[in-house]
């Protein structure tokens, strides 16, 4: 590994976090810690906008970390945005802003990846166990459940519940009473609802909580004395405890108990909430609480990739057999768009290592769609790797693999929105013109073919007597080349004598 000290950002509904780890023989030690509250989805409104105040507290909290991460390669941070910015309409818009602020990529990953990483984090920080433990992580716009054994997780959901989102809902005056109580404990408890006969049935031994909710309640408890023979965690007649205390109070601010920190003042409402509604619903008595969350696992998970153990070559590869892939034409392709990729760019070289994978991995799936139907199984392929869960896989990574599959034959226009500078065409040409020699499905040498790209558009040279002898694949290369034509990156075929 290149890396001595790794780094994670967590941006996340209610607070933004940052760990920086040293790595050890494979193991991460943490050196530094921030956290900020930021309370972005405080500043949703009604129509799923991020309001400017809380952009402008995200991009001057960003600021802060930048200057911490400041020297840092980019392989060696990983920043991960969760459920606000999922659903913001104009995070599109905000991300360029963030991304400058902090100097690194954002990733806005998924539910269910956000729960995956989550595992890995406080299954880390926890003693190595044979039976299968629950993670529960309430966050501030989602919270995740986790099945898992070891370091695997087995099970994963994420539902649509946050002390941010619920605090503002049931509480948005900060005034707590029995019939708001109730009603955010039955809201939370019919989302657990969804989900409670699959986790019973899997089942578990131990569950634990992670992250800022879990910890606060943990806290007040067992300073509190209320968990019964002096117990640690979180426990069920604690939980009741509390819940009784904070209704006679009327709001978190008069409940003066020790442990309670005064940023966490305005969402613990939502969060006893939803905590409460997760011990009735699943029949839990009892939860420890676990160090570590989402940023320890984003550290483990940039390790992994460190050292080839890349989740997402796991993900495309169960892709391959649920869709039940022709792995020989799969072979055939991606070894051919690789040779014709090499011809454009230095492959072997560190700056070019993305686009390798995404061409492999655009080769691997680019067939998946057939499952679905073959008519268009392009479009249906491009549509499965925008929605699925792809574990490992950010939003803008199942986006950019989907215009590859997309992408590798009909018309170009349907890319339009993609800028001609971007280095994606070069794996689009790569994809269509091995894709296309390879129609016939089967282990025919090809010819040898000369690519070079001109600036203004590429050019294919392929010996004139292969195209003699393939007519099909000739007048096949003659409409491709007008495809390009039609976006302005002209592709010009040249016949090659052989003397």
């Amino acid at each position: 590994m290149g890396y001595e000290q790794i780094a994670a950002v967590d941006m996340g509904s209610n607070s933004f976090r940052m760990q920086v780890g040293r790595v050890v023989d494979d193991q991460i030690y943490p050196l530094d810690t921030l956290k900020e509250s930021v309370r972005l989805a405080s500043g949703l409104t009604a129509d799923k906008m991020l309001d400017e105040p809380a952009q402008q507290r995200a991009l001057d909290t960003l600021g802060r970390f930048g200057e911490r991460l400041r020297g840092f390669q980019k392989e060696a941070v990983r920043v991960v945005a969760t459920n606000t910015l999922r659903v913001a309409k104009n995070a599109k818009q905000f991300i360029p802003q963030a991304e400058e602020a902090l100097g690194f990529p954002i990733e806005i990953i998924g539910g269910r990846e956000e729960a995956r990483l989550i595992y890995i984090g406080a299954a880390h920080a926890l003693p190595t166990s044979r039976y299968k433990r629950l993670v529960v992580d309430i966050g501030g716009g989602s919270t995740e459940f986790i099945i898992g054994r070891k370091h695997d997780p087995l099970v994963m959901e994420s539902l649509f519940m946050g002390c941010v989102s619920y605090s503002l809902r049931f509480f948005p005056d900060g005034k707590v009473d029995k019939k708001r109580f109730y009603e955010a404990e039955v809201a939370a408890a019919q989302e657990i609802q969804s989900i409670a006969k699959d986790y019973r049935r899997v089942g578990w031994t131990e569950a634990v909580a992670s992250s800022g909710t879990a910890r606060a309640i943990a806290d007040i408890l067992e300073n509190s004395g209320f968990n019964p023979d002096g117990m640690s965690g979180i426990t069920r007649e604690g939980l009741v405890k509390l819940k009784a205390l904070l209704i006679r109070a009327g709001s978190a601010a008069d409940l003066k108990l020790s442990g309670m920190r005064a940023e966490r003042i305005p969402v613990f409402p939502g969060g006893i909430a939803i905590m409460s509604a997760i011990f009735n619903e699943l029949g839990i008595e009892r939860m420890i609480y676990s160090e570590g969350a989402l940023r320890l696992g984003v550290l483990y998970d940039l390790l992994g990739r460190f050292h080839h153990h890349d989740m997402r070559d796991a993900t495309v590869q169960q892709f391959m057999r649920r869709y039940q892939v022709d792995n020989l034409q799969v072979a055939r392709v991606g070894r051919t768009a690789l040779e014709l990729l090499g011809q454009l760019i230095k492959i072997d070289q560190h700056e070019h290592e993305n686009d390798v994978r995404f061409l492999n991995w655009a080769a691997a799936l680019h067939e998946i769609g057939i499952s679905i139907a073959h008519g268009g199984f392009h479009k249906h392929g491009a549509y499965i790797v925008t929605y699925a869960d792809m574990p490992g896989f950010s939003k803008k990574d199942q986006e950019r693999l989907a215009v590859l599959i997309l992408g590798q034959r009909g018309k170009l226009e349907k890319l339009s929105s993609t800028p001609a500078s971007d280095g994606i065409w070069r794996l689009v040409f790569a994809l269509r013109l091995a894709a296309l020699l390879h129609r016939s499905r089967d282990d025919h040498p090809l010819p040898i073919v000369a690519v070079n790209y001109t600036g203004s558009g590429f050019q294919f040279d392929l010996p004139a007597d292969w195209l003699n002898a393939n007519p099909l694949s000739a007048v096949a290369l003659t409409e491709e080349a007008l495809v390009w034509q039609r976006i302005g990156l002209p592709l010009q075929i040249k016949r090659r004598s052989v003397a």
